[in-house]
């Protein structure tokens, strides 16, 4: 069945439809990673957005059970081509199948090379999947226009507290669209994770007395997490160890002070060059983030940049003064991509004193 895809720019890509074959409108974004379709779908993170991978063949190991969710987020997937016979002794099934399963529109055969240049110079832009030959532009790009993710954290949060048992430090994970390998990474290293839903009050994980609090990484705009903020400002007052990831990162500084803003086209990829500050060293990391910190906003007596990015000079991670919290706008915890910076949850532990 023929599919295509409508930019707000009124451009039109025509390919092959994979997956639900109703009408979707969303924001396209593009990842650059060449593995991990699967930990890229199940990413809370792109909840609100359709994803286009560069990478031209997609599928080729199957589903198979690395799913960083319950569920796949992705309001669309956009590939160049489909292999529909995964090899793979650990496949369960084939990308077709899983996006049908869970009703999620996509579209193959189409030149995602020139789509991503299209975003890349134009920025990122809204979008149509539908599979409707006789669609009419003139009544969908006003439509394409006024589309906007929203408090896409409310979606994707957990709806209940609970509990990874360990022997080691008791970490509250804040959940606003947090990868199952956050958790996994601290509860490797002997942690006790409490993963709570994101609009928990500061002074529930307060009273629970925890080593150390992760804010984790999420979908949507900072900006419209409006209570979430003052419930970080409340933690950021406290005197526990804070270790940030991603829209964490972002939302520890707007309780701060520091204001953020949309990027042209955002980091989605595996292969993202952050150089540390204080050592000069660079490391490959993960990257899934269309907003950023604007550090000629912060205040110097509150925090100072940590990380820097090597491609654009966009900030990747502030130090807090005075204070033991430390926030990353990359991945440790990777899935897809490098382990370069996993040893940041080791510092996190040391900032809580060690391992018991």
């Amino acid at each position: 069945m023929k599919a295509f895809l409508i930019l707000e720019d009124g451009t039109v890509f025509t390919g092959s439809s994979i997956g639900s074959t109703r009408d979707v409108i969303s924001e396209i974004v593009f990842n650059t990673s060449m593995t991990g379709y699967l930990e890229v779908l199940t990413d809370p993170s792109y909840a609100g957005q359709a994803v286009v991978m560069t990478y031209p063949l997609i599928g080729n190991y199957g589903i198979t059970p690395d799913m960083e969710s319950k569920k796949p987020w992705p309001d669309g997937y956009i590939v160049r081509e489909l292999s529909r016979i995964p090899s793979n002794f650990r496949s369960e099934g084939t990308i077709q199948d899983f996006l049908l399963k869970h009703d999620i529109p996509g579209i193959s055969g189409i030149d995602t090379r020139a789509l991503t240049k299209i975003l890349r110079e134009k920025g990122t832009m809204n979008g149509m999947i539908t599979t409707n030959e006789n669609f009419n532009l003139d009544e969908i790009i006003p439509k394409l226009k006024l589309y906007t993710t929203g408090n896409v954290v409310e979606k994707v949060t957990c709806d209940e507290k609970s509990i990874l048992k360990g022997n080691g430090k008791k970490v509250a994970l804040l959940d606003f669209g947090a990868k199952n390998n956050i958790a996994k990474s601290l509860n490797q290293r002997g942690c006790e994770v409490t993963i709570y839903p994101a609009h928990t009050t500061a002074e529930e994980i307060l009273n629970s007395n925890p080593d150390g609090i992760m804010l984790s990484n999420g979908p949507g705009d900072p900006k419209e997490c409006t209570s979430i903020i003052k419930e970080i400002k409340k933690l950021y007052d406290s005197n526990v160890p804070i270790f940030a990831i991603c829209l964490g990162h972002q939302l520890m500084a707007l309780a701060t002070g520091a204001d953020t803003h949309k990027m042209k086209y955002g980091h989605r990829g595996g292969n993202h060059p952050v150089k540390d500050l204080k050592t000069g060293r660079v490391y490959i990391s993960s990257q899934n983030h269309g907003y950023v910190v604007d550090t000629s906003t912060l205040d110097e007596k509150i925090a100072k940049p940590a990380f820097v990015n090597v491609n654009d000079g966009t900030n990747e991670g502030l130090e807090y003064i005075g204070k033991n919290i430390f926030t990353v706008q990359f991945h440790p915890e990777a899935c897809p991509g490098p382990q370069d910076s996993s040893y940041l949850f080791d510092r996190f532990i040391d900032m809580m004193g060690g391992e018991k």
